[in-house]
């Protein structure tokens, strides 16, 4: 396991432990700074602060982002502002240090939120590329092993559509589903689209998507999002639909006696 994700294991197994050390490290911070604050200048003051909360806001955790974030400015203001050990101050430049504090801690976890978002999309899009690459090297294998090139290929697709079950049906086994995932990875019942971004996969009956070689349809896949609504993007639907394109050339150069291929 690497850092990144042994760090984030325990950030999300102790969450409110840190939460609590967000919150709870800028008043000891500032009470310990609170002693030398004749010797201490306000700017060298609010810069530890801000180490503090960017080191917290780059956890990518927006709450305690903004927990430590408020705490820097909030303990900031009581003990290292005139007057001290009043929640007031009286100087308009340290309103600015504390106002900027708060800042800089929402926007570094907002950038840090960002930055996690488009590293999961490129892992996720490595992942998929991945997996078509392998389904199109399994169907290039011995014809004793294509029955569970199509299985496989069905798991690959119930996992990068968030569903419970995919199975194959060889043509003629299965008329053309009510509801489909077409080529272009649009989702659509009896020919209205339906929005998946906002309403999800159907749940009440099997999504069919169609297993074709050359623009003729060799069987199908029988998708199933049963208990929860699933809500795959374009991208991962039209992946699925590269997979399914792999089983056509399988198929389609494998003649009869395929048989139906669950992927539970």
């Amino acid at each position: 396991m690497s850092l990144d994700h042994t760090l984030d294991y325990l950030r999300t197994r102790y969450r409110g432990v840190f939460l609590l050390a967000a919150a709870a490290v800028p008043l000891l911070l500032c009470a310990v700074l609170a002693a030398f604050r004749e010797s201490l200048t306000t700017a060298t003051a609010a810069l530890l602060l801000v180490l503090f909360v960017v080191a917290v806001a780059a956890s990518g955790d927006r709450v305690a982002g903004v927990l430590a974030a408020l705490s820097s400015g909030v303990w900031f203001d009581f003990f290292l502002t005139q007057p001290y050990q009043r929640f007031t101050i009286d100087d308009p430049n340290d309103i600015e240090v504390a106002v900027l504090l708060v800042l800089v801690g929402a926007g570094v976890t907002e950038l840090a939120l960002w930055g996690r978002r488009q590293q999961h999309r490129a892992s996720r899009r490595t992942g998929y590329l991945d997996g078509i690459l392998q389904a199109a090297e399994l169907a290039a294998g011995t014809t004793a092993a294509q029955q569970d090139v199509i299985r496989r290929v069905g798991e690959q697709i119930r996992e990068v559509l968030d569903l419970e079950r995919c199975r194959f049906v060889p043509r003629g086994d299965v008329p053309l589903q009510a509801i489909r995932i077409d080529h272009d990875g649009v989702v659509r019942i009896g020919g209205q689209v339906v929005d998946v971004d906002r309403v999800g996969l159907p749940t009440d009956q099997e999504i069919g998507l169609v297993v074709r070689s050359g623009g003729v349809t060799c069987g199908h896949y029988l998708l199933t999002a049963a208990t929860r609504v699933a809500r795959p993007s374009l991208e991962q639907r039209r992946v699925a639909v590269l997979l399914a394109d792999q089983v056509g050339t399988l198929v389609a150069g494998g003649g009869p006696g395929y048989e139906a291929q669950d992927a539970p």
